[in-house]
């Protein structure tokens, strides 16, 4: 059933949780036993701030066919009703009164959020076939105890395995800590590179814990090093939360390589899905949308022909 804005909205009126039976058939983007999702950054193009309400952006993830997730904020916390912040980001300034007076707002509100809203959130995408496995909200190193459990505690009620955060220069207290308290809670933390990624570039945080695990973004990847990510993936396998699957160019001095529609770039994706299926890797590998999209289409378009684009090299 094709649903549009106005749909929604009176649906909202409604009710809280709209039926699963208005997406109509269940996707499912698991490929010959390997598990297609994507990251729902890749719908961050669409206007009205669609990938940020959880009906418009489970309707996106269900018309592109994709079955599991890896969730971005604020999707989540907005369907909760936490009072985020409006506007401008805070930038790498001093918070002004006004933001500080949000951020104060926004914490006491965690704190006693109830997770009741989160689960009523993964019980709406998974009555409509989508799993979501990775919710990428990051805490922060001065936080207490209790609010760095909260972004687990999100991430579990959620249904996730993992947390994905950015992968730092080196080692800290932080990663030790972000591990550690994962463990806590029965998930992982997993760390995304960009192209400063190598084959050793996870050893120093996965060394220090056996909640630390690696997010390989096979473009950022083959983009920084030239080279495929397949040994490395081989390397890492048993510690990998998932992988991001993008078609990009090599970096080039004075350049940076480019992100294309897939099949006119150079990463090896086709080698990378047959290899999580001849050894039978059960990590998910999620489409991330980033090449410019076409005159004419969008994101459902673009992730749907990924999504085609995995089905025809693991036919």
């Amino acid at each position: 059933m094709d649903l549009n804005r106005r749909d929604f909205g009176r649906l909202a009126l409604a009710s809280t949780a709209i039926p699963a039976a208005l997406f109509g058939a269940k996707p499912d983007s698991g490929i010959g036993g390997v598990q297609i999702g994507t990251i729902t950054y890749s719908y961050r193009a669409e206007p009205d701030g669609a990938a940020n309400k959880a009906d418009t952006l489970l309707k996106m993830i269900v018309d592109s066919g994709i079955s599991a997730i890896e969730l971005m904020p604020p999707a989540a916390e907005t369907f909760a009703g936490a009072p985020l912040p409006t506007g401008g980001g805070r930038g790498r300034g001093p918070m002004t009164p006004e933001q500080e007076a949000a951020a104060a707002k926004l914490k006491e509100w965690r704190l006693s959020a109830p997770m009741a809203k989160f689960r009523e959130f993964r019980k709406l995408y998974n009555d409509a076939g989508v799993q979501i496995y990775c919710h990428k909200l990051t805490p922060s190193a001065n936080m207490s105890d209790a609010e760095f459990d909260y972004f687990f505690e999100v991430g579990k009620a959620l249904g996730a395995k993992q947390l994905s955060v950015e992968l730092p220069a080196q080692a800290s207290p932080l990663s030790q800590r972000l591990g550690d308290t994962a463990l806590k809670h029965g998930m992982v933390v997993a760390y995304h590179a960009h192209e400063q990624a190598n084959e050793g570039a996870w050893d120093a945080v996965l060394a220090q814990s056996k909640g630390n695990a690696v997010n390989l973004d096979c473009g950022h990847y083959y983009a920084g090093t030239g080279k495929s990510p397949v040994p490395a993936i081989i390397k890492y396998a048993d510690r990998i939360g998932s992988l991001h699957l993008k078609d990009r160019t090599p970096t080039t001095p004075g350049g940076r390589g480019a992100n294309l529609p897939w099949g006119q770039g150079s990463t090896p994706i086709q080698d990378i899905l047959q290899t999580m299926r001849k050894n039978k890797y059960k990590f998910p590998a999620s489409i991330e949308l980033e090449y410019e999209i076409p005159a004419g289409s969008n994101s459902v378009l673009e992730v749907k022909k990924c999504l085609e684009y995995c089905r025809k090299v693991l036919a």
